[in-house]
Formats: C-alpha cells, sequence, structure tokens
C-alpha cells in the first residue's frame, strides 16, 4: 500500500523532479507534488511524496527528516488526512454564524439617525 508524506520547509526553488530524486534514494516513489501558490505560481515551501510501500516510506522519513536542502532543513513525516487538519471552515476569524449586533465587542451597530449630535 502506498504511503502519503509530508515534506516541509522545502526550498522554493524545489522541482518535484528533484524531491522525486532525493526520495528515490529510499525506494520506489510513486508521485511528487509542490504544493504551489495558486496566483502566482510560486512554491509555498511543502510537498507531498507518495512512496510504493509503507518500509520504503518509513525508511525515507527517517533518513531525511533534519536533512539539510540547500541551506534549509526538511521537516518529513507521514502525511495527515485531509480532515484531521485545522478549521477549514472558512477564512481566518471569520464570524459566520453571528447575528449582526454580536460582530463587535463594541456593542450593536447604531443607526445613522441614533447618532449623537456633535
Amino acid at each position: 500500500m502506498s504511503q502519503r508524506i509530508f515534506v516541509g520547509n522545502l526550498p522554493h526553488s524545489t522541482t518535484e523532479a528533484e524531491l522525486t530524486e532525493l526520495f528515490a534514494q529510499h525506494g520506489a516513489v510513486s508521485s511528487a507534488s509542490v504544493v504551489k501558490d495558486k496566483f502566482t505560481q510560486r512554491s509555498r515551501g511543502f510537498a507531498f511524496v507518495e512512496m510504493a510501500s509503507d518500509d520504503e516510506a518509513r525508511a525515507a522519513i527517517d533518513a531525511l527528516n533534519g536533512h539539510e536542502l540547500e541551506g534549509r532543513t526538511l521537516t518529513v513525516n507521514v502525511a495527515r488526512p485531509r480532515g484531521e487538519g485545522g478549521d477549514r471552515g472558512g477564512p481566518r476569524g471569520s464570524r459566520a454564524g453571528q447575528s449582526r449586533g454580536e460582530r463587535s465587542s463594541r456593542g450593536p451597530r447604531r443607526r445613522y439617525d441614533d447618532r449623537k449630535p456633535w
């Protein structure tokens, strides 16, 4: 069974071919994908690698976690399934589900007519 591996703190110049070559030293690589920003197409500094077997994946994790690549120390571990990540319910700081008056700690918004004349 294939094992999915998370690779963090990657140099932004790392390509999928270089990543495949690095992990192929420890076993058969099924796929390697560098995660890129959808607007700039620049690497976001992490990637996912799929190894053919669990034993090869464990060997790659043990060998490459803490490995230095272009001056950066890699973080390599088993990738968590998508559901276990952080709060993926919306943008950070989202106030979905709050009524209009609960949005601020300053109290409900006042209408233009309710303002005090200066």
